[in-house]
């Protein structure tokens, strides 16, 4: 096995140099300069510290900002609807008005109009002497026959008609049947008196004899 020889090398013309120090000072330098360094990572530390405290602070100084100014423009906008105030019951009032209107008025036939059209039907010479009118409420539903053959109605119209002549009741039905809302209608009785024949039609009308007049167009 060999070994290597080692060969000692002098340098010419360096300067000589001899460290004296103990190697406690030596140790006490190294020390002081970890400590030194130490200290700077912790101003270090702090300095990021303190640029972050900073910012939080001024970003919650424009939150506070931001969050001011929104109470103030809130405040001007009550400010500004408490003007309106009267408008809005106003509203508010027509809007019930309205509805309240739209409920009485679901049940509503226009009567003069319905009873002209309803005499109208009837022949030359025959006239409406006395009529009675039954219908339903905007509270309360109309009570319907237990009769299978008869329709539902809203309402019923009982009248009685003069002639000078024996009445065509069929043709008077047939009249009838082109009113609208007819459901049904059934003759009763037929009487002379004086010379002149009376005689009573039972007729019975549905929801499409309503006016809606107070139904809401399309687009309210």
């Amino acid at each position: 096995m060999s070994r290597t020889k080692k060969t000692a090398t002098a340098v010419v013309g360096g300067l000589p140099r001899v460290d004296l120090l103990p190697p406690e000072v030596r140790a006490e330098r190294r020390g002081g300069v970890a400590v030194r360094r130490a200290w700077m990572g912790v101003v270090g530390a702090a300095a990021v510290a303190g640029i972050a405290v900073g910012a939080a602070t001024l970003h919650s100084i424009e939150a506070q900002d931001e969050l001011l100014a929104s109470q103030a423009d809130t405040q001007q906008l009550l400010l500004e609807q408490g003007k309106y105030t009267e408008v809005r019951d106003t509203q508010s009032e027509i809007t019930l008005l309205t509805a309240a209107q739209a409920v009485a008025g679901a049940t509503e036939i226009a009567w003069p109009s319905y009873l002209a059209q309803i005499q109208a039907t009837l022949p030359a010479g025959v006239t409406v002497s006395t009529i009675s009118i039954d219908q339903a409420t905007p509270t309360s539903d109309y009570a319907q026959s237990d009769t299978p053959l008869q329709g539902a109605r809203i309402g019923t119209v009982t009248f009685s008609a003069r002639s000078a002549e024996l009445p065509s009741v069929p043709d008077w039905l047939d009249g009838l049947a082109t009113l609208p809302g007819y459901t049904d209608a059934t003759p009763g009785s037929v009487s002379l008196e004086n010379g002149v024949y009376e005689a009573t039609v039972t007729m019975h009308i549905d929801q499409r004899a309503f006016s809606n007049r107070f139904a809401p167009t399309e687009g309210e």
